[in-house]
């Protein structure tokens, strides 16, 4: 059968128009599609509760500070039970629109695992965001592996990334990434390497070893250059790390202030790297990329002592937005660095570090959820104005980034799962 050729390119074009709105609901990843933490969703409150615009509510079986994702109507979520050789990890699918849970797998941990002591027991076993392609899901579980299972459930692979551990023992945050073919994980805890493996056979494409990667939480990050290259960029303990995301070798490198240990993830717009990181001070620089071999110290545009511990920062409209672990708010102006405010957040509780989520731009506004004081709302501008101070009846910790999609927010905290939209005043248990 044969078909005008003006009908089948109508068809074509509408084919890809419709794959692109289904996409665009999509949050397949650790601080969404590319990394970036931006949502184009609008129509969001600022405002809820309990008792107003909560669409459900569902509890889970253990902790997490792994982030919500979203492919179509599917929602995955890790979150872990146990401890010591009780210890195990969860992988739970649900359905995004209803919260019904579909399928979960349930995964041994690999022994001896690190003890659940000191800064372990302020994140947790599960504090690894899984990512989805549509076909798989894949979750890396720390020292028990990386598993990729079918939208079903069912395992299709593994793969043993090391069960090494750093001199903290503060187990494993990094989040797995998708790159073309490849499926990309940073296990400096695990392996003190990047694995790159083919994401339908779980076999390893290549590896990029090196010790600074110990103590470096941070999830990689593919940068989109101008001149139409790609990068993976990953800060490691005084480094900055540009790798050529097909093979693993290293393009180029910058040494950073930053040391410690490297939690954040880069943040990239327009050829420029912003790094943030250190303990136990913080800092960040903005770094010219696209070179290769050692980066001149002119490729660095500013530096700061102004950093995030924890949290990716967020950027928008030329500026950096994040909030401190003091719980000071910060936005800086992304061209010069220079400090457009510091202002601290109302109503926040006393003690501890207040935030290890990392901000999400969404309709004008930016969302993060504070450890134990609710989750915070403030204008995504320049000029700060505290827009609301939204709380469950959930005395649990809520270190997770939220997921966006189809005019709702995603959140989890180590109790329940949670999504939020306008004009639920009723929810599903």
């Amino acid at each position: 059968m044969h078909f005008p050729l003006r009908l089948f390119s109508l068809a074509a074009i509408l084919f890809c128009h419709w794959q692109q709105a289904a996409n665009a609901q999509d949050w397949p990843r650790f601080r969404g599609p590319d990394g970036m933490g931006v949502s184009p969703n609008i129509n969001l409150p600022a405002r809820w509760s309990e008792t107003s615009n909560l669409h459900w509510k569902v509890n889970l079986p253990g902790p997490g500070s792994s982030s919500p994702i979203i492919y179509g109507e599917r929602l995955f979520l890790t979150c872990s039970t146990g401890k010591g050789r009780d210890l195990k990890r969860h992988l739970l699918c649900f359905e995004k629109m209803t919260g019904k849970k579909l399928w979960q797998q349930t995964v041994d941990a690999a022994q001896p695992e690190d003890r659940y002591s000191g800064y372990l027991t302020e994140h947790g076993y599960a504090s690894n965001t899984p990512t989805c392609d549509g076909q798989r899901v894949y979750a890396f579980l720390g020292k028990s592996g990386v598993f990729a299972f079918d939208l079903d459930g069912k395992k299709v692979w593994s793969f043993d990334v090391g069960k090494q551990s750093s001199n903290r023992r503060w187990g494993s945050a990094a989040s797995p990434i998708l790159f073309k073919d490849l499926l990309i994980i940073n296990a400096g805890e695990e392996g003190r390497a990047i694995f790159a493996l083919d994401k339908a056979t779980g076999k390893q494409i290549w590896k990029a070893a090196g010790n600074s990667l110990e103590l470096a939480f941070g999830t990689p990050v593919i940068a989109k250059l101008n001149n139409g290259t790609q990068e993976l960029l990953i800060s490691a303990v005084g480094e900055l790390w540009s790798i050529y995301p097909s093979t693993g070798k290293l393009k180029a490198y910058k040494t950073l202030r930053l040391n410690g240990n490297i939690t954040p993830s880069v943040v990239f717009e327009n050829d420029i790297a912003y790094t943030f990181g250190g303990y136990p001070s913080t800092g960040g620089q903005a770094i010219k990329m696209g070179g290769r071999k050692v980066l001149p110290e002119s490729d660095v545009l500013w530096s700061t002592q102004i950093g995030s511990y924890v949290a990716t920062p967020l950027l928008h409209d030329g500026h950096l937005y994040w909030v401190t672990d003091k719980g000071q708010a910060v936005c800086l102006n992304a061209a010069s660095g220079e400090e457009i405010y510091r202002q601290r957040l109302k109503e926040l509780k006393s003690g501890g570090r207040p935030f290890y989520a990392s901000p999400v731009y969404v309709d004008g506004k930016i969302i993060v959820p504070s450890r134990r004081s609710g989750i915070f709302v403030f204008a995504a501008k320049p000029k700060f104005e505290q827009l609301g101070i939204n709380r469950f009846e959930d005395d649990s910790n809520f270190n997770a980034s939220i997921a966006v999609s189809s005019e709702r927010l995603f959140l989890r905290s180590d109790e329940s799962l949670y999504c939020v939209g306008h004009n639920q005043n009723l929810r599903k248990k």
